[in-house]
């Protein structure tokens, strides 16, 4: 027998919404379902009509309202942009006062910004809520990064706790075997408050980035295995497979390996054999990076990965460009084992480079907007649940527990250990690839990284010495104390050296 009052409303019955409404009536939660077409609403509560919590369509915004309980909550998960605008419209002259609406889509962080502000200023609260892991995720376990009205969250807690993924305590590995109507129980939620406002979907877009850092390194690790030894699809499934059961252990290490080892049903060939070598993306990748750009804030690593996807579009221009520009003919002539253990190594190396990137990206950020990130807990959610899962993010956990101010996740004692073991390997990764001319930009930026920021002294002195040249912008000297500016009346020899402040 259905409640009177539903706990929960969901607005978008796409297969994200779908997925996530199942999720929460799993968990014993009656939830008020609605979408734009009436005929996919009632289809989707009558496929599922034995639900520990319950499924209720209604068929208008009004009827929907009326549904659920005060104060209400009321999850969006349409198309982001415009269409979130347009519910948000829709919906707020049927609320009354701290009615709370949820954001699950991929929305960009100032427009969560704009909008929890403007309800707030109608008496409404609002949450932004990154949502990862896919269809999948949603339907038996997120990541969850909710960001917003605190006290808002607190009443959200307990639902947003249940249908996340589940992690053991002691060493952060996902607990799994979730099935329909079999949520898992026990384990700790791969949910926890961000930040005030913006701070979940900006933290949600941190992690897109670093994913499209993961799955191009990936892909270079593929494409070395590939070119340098000639290795088929399959056995390098085998290798990925092995490599899943150490410190590379992942979600996307995991799904490569069963990747490589499908065969396509047609052809009978190796899948990714006859899969185009173009890729798509959303724009959460280039966010991040054109953000790092504005914030000022070192990211090359995630913007290579943006940038590889990019240069994959121009699928055309590539293939003629193939007949005209030649490479190196080196090959590579030594030990297959010793070469992907060295392939291992700058995986797992340039993997560290492109974290430490996204975490001190969300450090500044936090400066940028006033918001007071939890490091530690933001690594903990990321270990089940999302896209980017890894044992690795276990390590990161105990860095910012050992230091919750951590400067650098390269300056961790784990970290400056497990780079120094391995970082002679990683060198002759990026040499070979550069010698035998196979693309490998994120292995290369990472290092670049890497030695960019162990240098105490970078060639920036001569571009100093440029820009005041060519446009008096000023320099700083070694012998001064900071923040005093000079400026040299150039281009004649000798002329006076003028303070600026």
């Amino acid at each position: 027998m259905p409640k009177a009052y539903s706990d929960i409303g969901l607005i978008g019955l796409a297969v994200m919404g779908q997925n996530l409404a199942l999720n929460i009536a799993d968990h014993g939660f009656q939830i008020s379902v609605y979408n734009r077409t009436t005929e996919k609403t009632e289809k989707f509560v009558a496929e599922n009509p034995n639900t520990p919590g319950g499924l209720i369509g209604a068929k208008t915004l009004e009827e929907f309202v009326k549904s659920l309980a005060k104060p209400r909550k009321i999850v969006i998960l349409v198309q982001a942009g415009k269409g979130t605008d347009a519910v948000i419209d829709s919906l707020v002259p049927l609320l009354d006062q701290n009615d709370i609406v949820i954001d699950g889509g991929n929305a960009l962080w100032t427009d969560t910004i704009r909008r929890e502000k403007t309800l707030r200023e109608k008496g409404l609260r609002f949450i932004g809520s990154g949502v990862s892991g896919g269809e999948e995720g949603a339907r038996f376990g997120p990541a969850l990064m909710p960001g917003g009205d605190p006290a808002a969250y607190k009443e959200l807690a307990p639902v947003w706790n249940a249908i996340a993924a589940k992690v053991d305590g002691k060493t952060g590995r996902p607990l799994e075997g979730a099935a329909p109507g079999k949520p898992i129980v026990g384990g700790v939620p791969c949910a926890t408050y961000i930040g005030e406002n913006g701070a979940g979907h900006y933290v949600k877009m941190v992690h897109n980035g670093i994913e499209y850092g993961d799955m191009q390194m990936i892909c270079e690790a593929y494409a070395l295995m590939q070119g340098l030894l000639g290795l088929k699809a399959k056995e390098m499934g085998e290798i990925f497979s092995e490599w899943n059961s150490g410190m590379l252990g992942s979600f996307l290490v995991e799904i490569t390996a069963d990747i490589l080892k499908q065969k396509d049903p047609a052809s009978k060939k190796a899948f990714v054999d006859i899969v185009l070598d173009t890729a798509g993306q959303k724009g959460t990748g280039k966010w991040t990076s054109v953000n790092a750009l504005d914030m000022g804030v070192p990211a090359p690593t995630i913007a290579e990965s943006v940038f590889a996807r990019c240069i994959s579009a121009v699928k055309e221009e590539r293939v003629a460009a193939s007949k005209i520009l030649k490479g190196p003919s080196k090959k590579y002539k030594g030990s297959k084992k010793a070469l992907i253990e060295a392939i291992h190594d700058a995986l797992y190396c340039s993997k560290i480079c492109s974290y430490a990137q996204g975490f001190q990206l969300m450090r500044e950020a936090q400066k940028e907007y006033k918001w007071k990130l939890n490091f530690g807990e933001i690594a903990q959610i990321w270990r089940g649940g999302c896209i980017i899962r890894a044992v690795f993010l276990q390590k990161i956990t105990e860095a910012f527990a050992r230091k919750p101010d951590l400067a650098n996740l390269l300056l961790d004692p784990y970290f400056v250990k497990t780079v120094k073991k391995a970082q002679e390997n990683w060198r002759k990764v990026v040499a070979l690839a550069a010698e035998c001319g196979v693309p490998a930009p994120t292995f290369s930026s990472a290092l670049a990284y890497y030695d960019s920021y162990r240098s105490a002294r970078l060639p920036a002195n001569l571009l100093q010495g440029q820009r005041d040249y060519f446009g008096a912008h000023t320099y700083e000297r070694t012998d001064k104390p900071r923040g005093k500016f000079y400026h040299i009346d150039w281009p004649e020899k000798n002329r006076p050296q003028i303070e600026i402040a």
